[in-house]
Order: C-alpha cells, then sequence, then structure tokens
C-alpha cells in the first residue's frame, strides 16, 4: 500500500450545513504534504476527523489501512492548533508523561531537539512565552516514532525568526518513511519544505498537487498559484 490515508465519500454536517465533502482523497507515505487554505475552509476539521476526534457524518478514512479509530490513534501523531500543556508541568515532566502515554516515543530525541532550540527542560510551562510552549508542544508531537502526523498551524503563533527553526525540527525529525501534513494559511514560509500540496475552500478540496506539477503547469509558486485560486 503506498497510501498512508484514504477518504471515500467523506462528509462532516452540523445540523443541515455541511462543513467538509471530501468525495475521494489519497495521501502517499513518506511525504511532507501542506493542506493549505484560508481560515474556516475546513482544515481543522478534517485533521480532527483523521485523528478521530470528529467523526464523520458519512463516509469513512482509513489510516494504514486501519478504519479510525483506536488503532489508528497508535500510528498517527498529531499537534493541536491551541495550547493544550498544563502550566503547572514543567517541561521535563510533559515528556515523562508523554513517554508514559506512548509506545513510540523517543525520550532522547526529544531532549535533543530541546537542546537544539535552548529550551530548558526545568522550567515550568507557565514560564515560558506562548511561541516556546508552543516548541515544546512540536517537540513532543516530532518525538513519536508515527506513520502520519498531522501539524495544525505549527507556525501561525510564532515570530516570523522562529520559523525557520520550526520547519527544520519539522523535517529534521521525523521517520522518513512517515507522512507529515502541515495545515496552515502561511503558505510563503513552508513552501519549500513541501512535496504536495491540498487546496481547500468552504469544506471542499480545489487542487491536490504535486509542488513539481504546479510548477510545471502553472509556471508559478504554489504561493502565487494559491492567491491566484483564493483571490488573497
Amino acid at each position: 500500500m503506498n497510501s498512508i490515508l484514504e477518504c471515500v465519500d467523506l462528509t462532516k454536517a452540523y445540523s443541515s450545513r455541511t462543513v467538509l465533502k471530501i468525495p475521494s482523497l489519497s495521501l502517499p507515505k513518506g511525504k511532507i504534504i501542506g493542506l493549505l487554505g484560508p481560515n474556516g475552509s475546513g482544515k481543522t476539521t478534517f485533521i480532527k476527523m483523521a485523528c478521530g476526534i470528529l467523526t464523520a457524518t458519512t463516509g469513512s478514512i482509513s489510516i494504514d489501512g486501519l478504519p479510525v479509530g483506536t488503532e489508528s490513534k497508535k500510528i498517527v501523531s498529531y499537534l493541536p492548533d491551541n495550547t493544550y500543556l498544563s502550566d503547572y508541568m514543567s517541561v521535563k515532566e510533559t515528556i515523562s508523561f508523554f513517554a508514559d502515554f506512548y509506545e513510540d516515543f523517543d525520550v532522547n530525541k526529544a531532549y535533543s531537539m530541546l537542546q537544539s532550540l535552548n529550551i530548558n527542560p526545568e522550567d515550568k510551562l507557565k514560564t515560558l512565552s506562548k511561541g516556546t510552549k508552543e516548541k515544546v508542544q512540536l517537540i513532543l508531537v516530532m518525538s513519536r516514532n508515527a506513520k502520519i502526523y498531522f501539524l495544525d498551524e505549527p507556525i501561525g503563533g510564532v515570530d516570523p525568526a522562529s520559523r525557520d527553526y520550526i520547519l527544520n525540527t519539522i523535517i529534521s525529525n521525523y521517520n522518513l518513511d512517515a507522512t507529515i501534513v502541515i495545515s496552515t494559511h502561511l503558505i510563503y514560509d513552508i513552501e519549500s519544505v513541501l512535496d504536495d500540496v491540498i487546496f481547500i475552500k468552504n469544506g471542499q478540496i480545489m487542487l491536490a498537487s504535486s509542488v513539481k506539477d504546479i510548477k510545471e503547469k502553472y509556471q508559478k509558486s504554489v504561493d502565487a498559484l494559491f492567491r491566484e485560486v483564493f483571490r488573497c
């Protein structure tokens, strides 16, 4: 199987309003994929469904051949778009917590990333800036040896100077056979690390393509095409 994720006739609706409608989607293994769209386009809804946090109204998602559920969650690593760690814990306590909770968590990798980002494991989370907390969350997520990583707006809350560090952390610390899905509207900042992209608008896929094919077919960057498609 060359695909890590498959969607078939997937929808999510609230009352009479359909917020996500994906007839078919397949994500390849071993790629870094940008899930790109403006705020409110359905990116987070899709990720939460793939992670088993939200249930589909109709259709299905499978991860590495497994229906979304208890077993698929063991091979999925998820970075939400908001801070969820407890402020009373120290950085090293969060690492210990993740190591106890996830069998695939690599403690040595976590401490190596902390060192590279100059984060003191003894510090309490409540003493850290919002951006540093987000870096700690990213380290926890990327220290798992998962088969697919979902990163929801990993660079949205940090200053531009920190974005290169975060992207380097992402691409340097994951299983190369795994897939990374990065949700963002900051296309320019991440385009250089992407293999494939998915444009999503109003809960529907507008485009799914490799970066290489976009450059060859449209003779423009992903960021330029995105601005044209979404007129932003």
